[in-house]
């Protein structure tokens, strides 16, 4: 039936790489071939920008560069690693992926849409989520989260904005999934981590027997017509 491709998006500290690993570990007990990756990142070439990006390099360029810098490393991303993935009928997991640009570097800037839609075209080539998890958490929650998940560490380009920023980038999240409703499905992440993987692991399922069905559907269309 082809591959799959599910984006996981939230704030810092929403949770998504715990439920991306529970749903992975999910899949594959009922044999589905499951490919894990992020945002930016993912594939040689996007690693190296991952590092321009969240070290803080980029930020004096601008949010423009940002995002050119991101949709650079996107393309690479699908081009090298998720289209052959789902050609070969995978089912991806992403951490992260266009709606973070939208809501990270566009959001507010409703006179740069143009810009915005031009960089994503380019960048996913046609290739777009299935399905998009939007994990939701309140900004105060997910920042105490990620301030723990890194201890000592830095916190990086993101991280450090404060929790004014982040709550603003969490209603942007929200507004993508409310003009999106096919694709995107909210998912309360200040719960417990198994009631969380629990319904994603629901959703997903759903979502995957229903493409199974499609393409059932569309092979005998296709064979009644010969």
């Amino acid at each position: 039936m082809g591959g799959y491709l599910v984006t996981f998006e939230g704030g810092e500290g929403s949770g998504k790489s715990t439920q991306i690993a529970r749903l992975a570990a999910h899949l594959r007990g009922l044999g589905h071939e499951v490919v894990i990756t992020r945002e930016p990142g993912g594939s040689p070439g996007a690693e190296a920008v991952r590092h321009i990006i969240l070290s803080g390099m980029a930020e004096e360029l601008g949010p423009d560069w940002e995002a050119v810098l991101f949709a650079a490393a996107r393309a690479d991303h699908v081009g090298e690693l998720i289209r052959p993935a789902l050609e070969r009928g995978d089912v991806v997991l992403c951490d992260r992926f266009h709606d973070s640009t939208r809501v990270y570097q566009f959001a507010g800037r409703e006179q740069d849409t143009r810009l915005m839609e031009r960089l994503e075209r380019a960048a996913l080539a046609g290739t777009y989520p299935d399905l998009t998890i939007i994990l939701d958490v309140p900004a105060d929650i997910g920042g105490d989260r990620a301030r723990k998940r890194r201890g000592t560490a830095n916190a990086d380009r993101f991280e450090k904005d404060d929790a004014t920023i982040q709550e603003e980038r969490r209603r942007a999240f929200l507004r993508i999934a409310a003009e999106e409703p096919e694709r995107c499905v909210v998912v309360d992440g200040n719960r417990p981590v198994e009631a969380v993987a629990a319904e994603i692991g629901a959703i997903v399922d759903d979502r995957l027997e229903a493409k199974r069905f499609e393409a059932i559907d569309r092979s005998l269309k296709i064979g009644q017509s010969r």
